[in-house]
């Protein structure tokens, strides 16, 4: 997996296309990322009892791993990323700009 928990990620397609958030969780089995405010959706729930009314809840939705980007923190665009070994130590290196992740 070339995402991390973490890393800053900007959005290249859906509704909130365009939007930068971080990473809070991953799902592996799913190949999905968590960003806390972001991809919001309402939800109806009937009421239950005085503790938990009813009413239209918004919560955020895991998105698919293919729809982000990560941005390099050195030159503030959105890359891919590779990876170097050097001295048995396997890095995340930004494509455009060569620096390290």
């Amino acid at each position: 997996m070339k995402l991390k928990k973490g890393d800053q990620v900007i959005i290249t397609a859906g509704k909130d296309r365009g939007k930068k958030g971080k990473i809070e969780k991953i799902f592996y089995k799913n190949k999905t990322v968590f960003l806390p405010g972001l991809n919001v959706y309402k939800r109806h729930l009937k009421k239950r009892d005085e503790k938990h009314p009813g009413g239209i809840i918004d919560f955020s939705r895991p998105l698919p791993i293919a729809n982000v980007s990560l941005i390099c923190h050195k030159c503030g665009k959105p890359t891919r990323v590779g990876f170097k070994i050097e001295a048995k130590e396997k890095l995340r290196v930004c494509r455009k700009c060569d620096s390290t992740l």
